[in-house]
């Protein structure tokens, strides 16, 4: 169920013109890199093309009655955590930070990608398995930086088995049940946090968990609760 290409622009791309193409592409398949030349994060950034990393995209088929879209997003984290929590040594620890960001401390170890491709959507992810990119105003993490790095090819064995045992979950047991495992594995309510794109004046607050569809709720200084759907989060202060 783990395909594997020596290069290519994006897996993400290339899944989403398979499926515009009718070639299919099932649940549990994985199209994985050794390397990636277009590789793209949120709001377009560029995804670091790293030797050793594991750069990949699946898919999920949607169907009635499932949870709403939007809240894969967390399962995919989830999946991220569990996967790369088992292979940091004591006293490191990966944290969520909403929606699936995996951290360790205040440095970037993984990111995930959704996109739409008519009725699926597909799901791109990126972990630092052997070097963590430098990235103008942020800090990044490599799991090499904690122990040996892992191999590329048990990494996303490990991934595919946890994202689909959480895909499960979260199509069996409704959305509550992810929202608390992903609540568990997230930093603590009454984290400092700021939301807003690149440009805009943050919103700074605490965080406050998550409401019953997933969204963030974040704190303000006077008391009230604002309810976050999209933005960029960030630990205040910090990059």
């Amino acid at each position: 169920m783990i395909e594997t290409l020596t290069a290519t622009g994006s897996t993400n791309a290339d899944v989403v013109l398979r499926l515009a193409r009718s070639e299919g592409f099932a649940e549990g398949h994985w199209l994985i890199t050794d390397r990636q030349s277009a590789g793209r994060g949120r709001q377009g950034r560029e995804w670091f093309d790293g030797s050793g990393n594991f750069m990949g995209s699946t898919v999920v088929h949607p169907r009635s009655g499932d949870p709403p879209r939007p809240s894969l997003a967390l399962v995919a984290g989830l999946a991220v955590h569990d996967a790369v929590s088992r292979r940091l040594p004591p006293p490191a620890r990966a944290v969520l930070k909403w929606p699936n960001d995996v951290m360790i401390g205040a440095a970037k170890l993984a990111g995930i990608l959704l996109e739409g491709a008519g009725e699926a959507v597909v799901i791109g992810i990126g972990v630092n398995l052997a070097a963590a990119p430098p990235v103008p105003g942020r800090e990044t993490a490599a799991l090499a930086m904690y122990g040996p790095a892992p191999d590329r090819d048990a990494f996303a064995l490990d991934l595919a088995a946890t994202f689909a045992a959480g895909l499960e979950r979260w199509r069996s047991y409704g959305l509550a049940a992810t929202l608390s495992r992903w609540s568990a594995a997230a930093h603590p309510p009454g984290t400092p946090l700021s939301v807003g794109e690149a440009g805009e004046i943050p919103l700074s607050g605490e965080f406050a968990g998550l409401d019953d569809s997933g969204a963030l709720l974040l704190r303000l200084a006077d008391g009230t609760t604002r309810t976050i759907h999209a933005g960029e989060v960030r630990f205040a202060g910090r990059a």
